[in-house]
């Protein structure tokens, strides 16, 4: 039984560029981002916390570029990881250099930031001749100086004028493999700077709301202003910037494209709250059931409910579900239907198997289909 959303959410039409293999923009799915904290030349490192990350699901990695060695050392780490990786890049242009021929997929880099028109030339033509693509990164906290001057605040308006500012320089140079961001900490501008500058132009957009905070907090600014971006139909990639570790933000932007209909991986868990009524901990289950359901990575639904008030109904929307019973026993829902009972202390574990098992059996099933189709 699959999810479907209520509501059909139109997107909003944009360029397609590619981020190494990945597509991002014109139709394609949206992606998930995060970035690295590790030093970026503690190569092992900094590999180690990319394939975490790999295991949450995510589809780009940025790191930072700050010196040569950092630089120099993405050859090194490219060459480990699966996903395409993005240099971050600030203003000094022989970085972006070193990057692009170190096999970065990706420069996040301000061409207005970077000195002479000279430079800006050689650096376009490092991402030509190495098929990098480019992120023109505005954020609310840097914004240039004639900029804040003219408006005197960070405001939408300048964010907008920043980015186009930017973008203009890449396409005086024929140069359009890029997409941009307008980031600020606060949920209300943010919104409103990408809001307007998706009205003006037709580039892929990467969204977040900048240094949103710890884990709880920052959740809660992403959730409210990129849930209210994508529900828009804004948004081409997306990064949910915590105060933690990058496999945390890449579950967490997971989640808020999962919650929205809009891209399905792994396992949904619909759970009550709990109270008084609850056959089982719930709370403790559903942390367990996380865990150990982390590695499945097709998409399915599961319903954990404590009592039998809203149990069966919950189930009647979800692949496999189970409710809280009496005697020690629940009972375990499949298709919506109920199946049979499990005992208390084996309940996790098996759970656990049946959605292994549903997994497998509807990977099978897509991977009949594709060979019928072929």
């Amino acid at each position: 039984m699959s999810y479907r959303p209520y509501q059909h959410i139109e997107r909003r039409k944009s360029r397609q560029i590619h981020v190494g293999p990945v597509p991002v923009g014109g139709g394609a799915p949206i992606t998930v981002q995060t970035m690295t904290n590790t030093p970026t030349e503690d190569v092992a490192a900094t590999v180690a916390q990319i394939r975490l990350a790999e295991r949450a699901g995510v589809d780009i990695v940025r790191v930072s570029c700050p010196d040569q060695p950092s630089a120099l050392a993405l050859r090194q780490i490219v060459a480990q990881v699966k996903v395409p990786i993005v240099a971050d890049i600030h203003f000094h242009y022989k970085r972006a250099i070193e990057a692009a021929q170190s096999g970065a997929a990706c420069l996040r880099i301000n061409p207005g930031n970077i000195g002479s028109p000279e430079r800006v030339r050689e650096v376009i033509k490092a991402a030509r001749d190495h098929g990098c693509s480019m992120r023109i990164g505005v954020n609310a906290g840097s914004l240039e100086k004639h900029l804040l001057e003219k408006y005197g605040e960070p405001n939408p308006e300048a964010l907008v004028e920043s980015a186009l500012e930017h973008a203009k320089i890449l396409q005086d140079h024929d140069f359009h493999e890029f997409k941009i961001s307008v980031k600020a900490s606060d949920v209300f501008l943010a919104v409103a700077a990408y809001t307007q500058l998706a009205e003006v132009c037709d580039h892929p957009l990467h969204i977040g709301i900048t240094e949103a905070g710890g884990r709880r907090t920052g959740t809660v600014k992403s959730a409210i202003g990129l849930g209210n971006l994508l529900w828009s139909g804004i948004g081409d990639t997306v990064r949910v910037s915590l105060s933690d570790e990058p496999e945390e933000e890449v579950r967490v932007g997971w989640e808020l494209l999962k919650s929205l209909g809009i891209r399905h991986r792994g396992v949904r868990i619909i759970s009550c709250p709990s109270c008084a009524r609850q056959g089982f901990d719930v709370i403790r289950t559903v942390e367990k059931l996380e865990e150990r359901l982390a590695h499945i990575e097709t998409p399915l639904t599961l319903s954990i409910i404590g009592c039998v008030v809203n149990g069966p109904g919950e189930a009647l929307m979800t692949d496999l579900g189970v409710t809280g019973g009496g005697a020690g026993r629940h009972m375990v829902y499949a298709a919506g239907r109920t199946d049979h009972t499990v005992a208390a202390g084996d309940m996790i574990a098996h759970v656990v198997e049946l959605v292994e098992r549903k997994a497998a059996a509807l990977e099978a099933e897509k991977a009949a289909e594709k060979v019928a189709a072929e």
